[in-house]
């Protein structure tokens, strides 16, 4: 018998999985479920109100992907973590990126019948809580190997080369954008046109959620919206949304533009890092490309836009009161990278208005 309750925070989007573990947790006298968030920044809103003794953690979450705010939690206030996914099959890529990142259990959660499949699974979920309660969980930094070595987009290819003349082509926007992004992103793409300029998308996620991530915006609007393909051609009206855990660079074949998508060191920290886009862009675009830098934490990005406004490229970084964190904007505008800044709610019209009146020309 434990001495107190153990208090349970749940953190997932689908109410019905709430509702079934509370359900199921509330059946033991040794537990209570203090609260539940539909995302992590619900569930950030509530921890700074009261800690729980263990958290039950989806991963495949709008706003923030479970393994990211795992991450958080164990570097800023380590607490017993169990991850609950229908993502962590045995063995998978996600489910020992979980464990290194510090869930102290992993279950199960299947797609089809989720709630059939968990009460069936109560009594491993009852006893998983109250073992964590007793985990001695401790902080979690970055790889100090990692760290120390930040790479830049030296990394990936070699710096544009100033001065060379690029023929005028179809124009291309690419988009770097990182916490808080899920829902700006929509914001962007439902706004636009069918007929709007191709687009590459660098948005911070881990492997295997970036494919769902493209269904859903594709779903959701007029343009076409899919993960991108190594070796594809670029096509106006579709965004492309790299895939995670592997870079993706803009090359050019005559005047027709593809996707690359390569393996290499995590750049600015990142795989996929928006430096080795807006790099590639500047070196294959350069005029021809409007880069923009939206919503995220960090400086990835900053580097690469200041590379394409100096190669010739038009350039804009979402505003600090829109910006969900303005950390990643905040820096690539004091290294003087961006031409312009604009809200959250204007970007689509700056990307019609320079695709159809001419490079270097954004709204007043």
């Amino acid at each position: 018998m434990l001495r107190h309750k153990v208090r349970v925070l749940i953190v997932d989007d689908s109410a019905s999985v709430r509702q079934t573990l509370t359900t199921i947790l509330g059946e033991d006298s040794d537990i209570e479920v203090m609260g539940t968030a539909s995302d992590p920044f619900a569930a950030a809103r509530r921890l700074q109100s009261e800690l729980p003794d263990v958290i039950i953690l989806d991963i495949e979450m709008p706003r923030m992907d479970g393994i990211t705010f795992l991450r958080k939690i164990m570097a800023q206030c380590p607490l017993p973590v169990i991850i609950c996914s229908s993502l962590t099959e045995q063995g998978s890529d996600l489910m020992f990126q979980a464990l290194e990142a510090g869930a102290v259990d992993i279950l199960p959660k299947p797609r089809a019948d989720a709630r059939r499949a968990l009460m069936e699974a109560s009594n491993r979920l009852r006893e998983a809580v109250k073992c964590a309660a007793r985990a001695r969980v401790r902080p979690r930094q970055e790889r100090r190997p990692l760290i120390e070595a930040r790479l830049t987009a030296d990394a990936i290819m070699p710096p544009p080369l100033q001065g060379r003349s690029r023929p005028e082509t179809d124009r291309i926007v690419c988009i770097g954008i990182s916490t808080g992004g899920t829902e700006a992103l929509l914001e962007v793409l439902e706004a636009l046109p069918p007929n709007c300029p191709g687009m590459l998308i660098v948005q911070h996620m881990p492997q295997g959620f970036t494919a769902a991530f493209a269904r859903r915006l594709d779903g959701l609007c007029q343009i076409k919206v899919k993960e991108a393909e190594d070796g594809e051609t670029v096509q106006p009206g579709c965004a492309y949304i790299a895939p995670g855990a592997r870079h993706m660079l803009l090359q050019r074949t005559g005047l027709r533009y593809h996707i690359a998508i390569k393996d290499g060191p995590p750049v600015s920290r990142h795989r996929p890092s928006v430096d080795v886009l807006f790099r590639s862009a500047a070196q294959y675009a350069a005029r021809n490309a409007l880069g923009i830098i939206m919503t995220g934490m960090g400086d990835d990005g900053a580097r690469g836009l200041l590379e394409m406004r100096k190669i010739g490229a038009s350039t804009c970084a979402q505003d600090e009161e829109s910006c969900v964190v303005f950390g990643m904007p905040k820096e690539a505008i004091a290294c003087g990278a961006a031409e312009k800044i604009v809200p959250l709610g204007q970007i689509p019209r700056e990307i019609m208005l320079w695709h159809q009146v001419g490079p270097g020309i954004l709204a007043d």
